[in-house]
C-alpha cells in the first residue's frame, strides 16, 4: 500500500492503515463462502503521525461517536466481488470523512438589515394593519 493523501500537508502513512480481511456477504455466489473479499480498515488518528496537533484535536471531536473503544476509526467495505475493489472503496471512503472532519467552519458574522429591508418590512407591517382595520366596522 502507498501513503494515502487527504489534502496539503496530510498524507496517511501506510504503516498506520491497518486491513483484515473477512469473508463477506454480497454478490459472489458460492465464490462469497470460500475467498475473505470484505475489507474492515482501521486508522487511529489518536496516535497518527499524519496530523498536527490542532488537527487531531479537530478530528478527535468530529469523531467523538464514530470511533472504537480502541480509538480507531473503522470502515468496513464488502459491496465488490474482488479484494483489492474493496479496499480502494474503503480508502475512497476515508478520504472524504477526514478532509470533512478537518475542514475548519466558517465563522459566522452577524449582519444587520439594510435601511431599504427595514423600511419594507415595516410598511407592510402597516398596510396588513389597515387592511385588519378596515374590516373592523363589518360585524
Amino acid at each position: 500500500m502507498e501513503p494515502l493523501p487527504i489534502r496539503s500537508g496530510v498524507v496517511i502513512p501506510p504503516d498506520e492503515l491497518r486491513v483484515a480481511f473477512s469473508r463477506g456477504g454480497g454478490p459472489g455466489g458460492q465464490n462469497v463462502n470460500k475467498v475473505e473479499s470484505r475489507v474492515e480498515l482501521r486508522w487511529n488518528p489518536a496516535a497518527s503521525r499524519a496530523l498536527d496537533e490542532r488537527q487531531r484535536e479537530r478530528v478527535l471531536a468530529a469523531w467523538d461517536g464514530k470511533l472504537t473503544d480502541a480509538g480507531d476509526f473503522l470502515i468496513r467495505a464488502g459491496e465488490h466481488r474482488e479484494q483489492a475493489r474493496n479496499l480502494e472503496a474503503a480508502l475512497a471512503r476515508l478520504v472524504p470523512q477526514l478532509r470533512a472532519a478537518l475542514t475548519i467552519p466558517k465563522q459566522r458574522r452577524a449582519t444587520k438589515p439594510t435601511k431599504g429591508s427595514h423600511r419594507r418590512r415595516l410598511g407592510e407591517k402597516k398596510s396588513r394593519g389597515d387592511i385588519k382595520k378596515g374590516r373592523q366596522g363589518e360585524w
